[in-house]
């Protein structure tokens, strides 16, 4: 058969009908070879489940072997239903006795008892496949070339270096191979804003279009080179069957601190959104494994974050080579990466020995061979995730663009009847209100607003702050955010108001901050419980502010203006 050519599906289920409705499959002899090292083993668990609940006897054997594989067939939640009945608690308790003696017995034996049914499927598939007889079809050995293939790049040394390298030569390429894509929306944007201007009276209705909705939108716009790059690349990973040996070299990284490979792919699906890979850990079948996934997944740079780093590093990382090998832009964007993703590990382990649920889960995974991605799929996946963030964050950002307008605009006087300003606005003073609290992260009232407005979304950050710039500009024209930020002098000190430093403050505080209300909206959904939303908004909010003020006071501690 072949799902992708749609042929032999139907032959299939109709194969599978019949095997099904078979009154015989009940009787038949168990599939999997027990042997006789198991079934001394196994014997006394089938028998109450055969002698006790009226169990067939391929049944009952099919029941014993999974809950010695699994502790999880025998207690979910606190209630066990097998066959859709309720066991009895005493002989859930017998049940109980009997697997720790199985357990026991298995580990004399020298046997995995985790692993052990997925161990005999697969002899019983190689047995079968053993007879297997095709004609007509060109024998190609890809699994052996995919295992040529895997033992360099999934190698205990080189595997993890050549991931490092992949991920640096994706950061890279979002700079470099966005450039002239953001000049042309930007200078759309520019040219856009000016029609505008030479269309519609000077007024209000103007200043909210050009100022506001394109100002506010535009800046976010022009990142999507650098976003759909990101997604290109993911999805070739992905596509490819790279992924999977991914979560094949940290399954051991995993295992250390509490989680497991089935985890890696939830949180690498978090480099482009949380939310899918919230949604995924549904696979994990321990429940703490699951939960602390969620918990820690939020850690992983999103494509929300990619504008602030973009924004940041673009402006204020000069674009210099350090070793004569690495730009210093991709590696500054490789380090934000890597420092929510380590952080995430080492809260893994935290929160690992901190919630307390018996029982561990073991991980089996089939390698895919490796395999040429359809270009056709994949550009229709980068066009699909593309209008999805447009539309979704567009919403979000107009909306939130049209209101801090407003709020950067009026009153249109102060309280001595003098021309209002920025500063005397209703936003202006939300932001000098604030101020004092994040002075010391290098942060200043601008900044303020801008923090409070990206709880929505995180990329409103962005959006945020060109508003505000194009509000207090007297120029007519979008104003080019990064060089409008540059620019910034503070009237009382006469110092820039951005630096490399406060630009790194503000990224690194964007790598831990729970800025996105979506994705504690869908945690609620998943665990059916506001506790954990509101813990992980304190958590990473607390260690996104002590983080900044690291950085910060840390670089003028040592000397960094």
């Amino acid at each position: 058969m072949s799902a992708l050519e749609k042929w032999g599906i139907k032959e299939l289920c109709d194969v599978l009908k019949t095997v099904t409705s078979n009154h015989q499959a009940s009787t038949d002899p168990f599939p999997l070879e027990i042997g006789p090292k198991l079934d001394p083993i196994l014997k006394p668990i089938s028998n109450i489940f055969q002698n006790k609940l009226g169990y067939s006897t391929r049944l009952s054997t099919g029941q014993a072997l999974r809950l010695v594989t699994r502790k999880s067939t025998l207690d979910i939640y606190g209630q066990v239903y097998l066959n859709s009945q309720q066991i009895d608690p005493e002989l859930l308790e017998q049940l109980h006795n009997l697997r720790q003696s199985a357990l026991s017995n298995l580990e004399k034996e020298n046997v995995p008892h985790r692993t052990l049914e997925a161990t005999l499927r697969y002899q019983w598939l190689d047995q079968n496949l053993a007879d297997v007889q095709t004609e007509g079809l060109q024998q190609i050995d890809t699994r052996s070339q995919s295992e040529k293939i895997d033992s360099v790049l999934t190698h205990k040394w080189f595997g993890p270096l050549i991931f490092t390298g992949l991920l640096y030569f994706i950061f890279q390429a979002i700079f470099s191979w966005s450039t002239s894509p953001m000049d042309w929306i930007e200078s759309g944007v520019s040219h856009f804003s000016q029609l505008v201007v030479s269309v519609l009276p000077k007024g209000i209705l103007r200043d909210l279009l050009v100022d506001g909705v394109l100002a506010g939108v535009g800046a976010i716009v022009i990142f999507l080179p650098q976003i759909l790059i990101l997604m290109f690349f993911l999805i070739i990973l992905e596509d490819s069957g790279y992924m999977a040996r991914v979560a094949f070299m940290l399954d051991r990284v995993m295992s250390k601190v509490g989680l497991h490979g089935r985890s890696v792919l939830p949180l690498m699906s978090g480099y482009a959104c949380a939310i899918p890979g919230i949604m995924s850990t549904r696979t994990i079948d321990s429940w703490k494994e699951r939960l602390i996934t969620m918990l820690i997944l939020p850690l992983m740079s999103c494509s929300a974050r990619l504008p602030v780093y973009a924004l940041m590093i673009g402006a204020f990382i000069p674009s210099i080579t350090v070793g004569y090998i690495f730009g210093l832009q991709g590696l500054t964007m490789v380090i934000m990466y890597f420092l929510g993703t380590i952080t995430a590990l080492i809260l893994a382990k935290i929160f690992s020995s901190w919630i307390k649920v018996e029982g561990k889960s073991s991980f089996v995974m089939e390698m895919p061979p490796y395999r040429v991605p359809i270009l056709s799929s994949v550009f229709r996946q980068v066009f699909n995730r593309g209008k999805l963030f447009i539309l979704n964050a567009g919403k979000i950002i107009m909306a939130i663009s049209i209101v801090l307008w407003f709020l950067a605009s009026f009153p249109k006087t102060d309280i001595h009847g003098n021309p209002g300003t920025i500063h005397t606005s209703y936003a202006g003073k939300i932001g000098h209100s604030i101020e004092p609290l994040i002075k010391p992260l290098g942060f200043d009232w601008k900044v303020g607003i801008a923090l409070i407005t990206s709880f929505a979304a995180r990329e409103v950050v962005v959006s945020t702050l060109a508003t505000i710039y194009n509000v207090e500009d007297s120029d007519e024209n979008v104003v080019q955010l990064s060089v409008a930020m540059k620019n910034d002098i503070n009237p009382i000190t006469g110092k820039a108001v951005f630096s490399p430093l406060v630009a790194l403050s503000l990224m690194v505080f964007y790598v831990y901050a729970a800025q996105c209300m979506a994705t504690f909206a869908i945690i609620r959904r998943e665990t059916n419980s506001w506790k954990w939303p509101f813990f992980m908004i304190a958590y990473m909010n607390i260690l996104a502010f002590l983080a900044s003020l690291l950085v910060y006071q840390g670089g003028l501690w040592m000397g960094f203006s």
